[in-house]
């Protein structure tokens, strides 16, 4: 059976991605759910991340909600 090339693209970005960085399921879903509820990513977007980059900008949110959060100790 022939799949056409941008599906065998799309099953092998759908496979890495579920295999970089997460311990299970579970937390993809919920990391999914808080970056659509708290930061506007569209369920699209998250899912057309490869998964480096998805780390990356996961990473970079995290970062940035430190920084936040040391700044509101320090204004107290």
């Amino acid at each position: 059976m022939w799949i056409s090339r941008e599906n065998y693209i799309r099953r092998i970005r759908k496979f890495f991605r579920l295999s970089f960085g997460y311990e299970n399921l579970g937390n993809l879903y919920q990391t999914n759910f808080a970056l659509m509820q708290h930061h506007k990513y569209s369920l699209t977007e998250l899912e057309n991340m490869i998964a480096w980059e998805r780390e990356i900008y996961v990473g970079l949110l995290m970062r940035h909600l430190e920084e936040e959060k040391e700044k509101m100790k320090t204004r107290r």
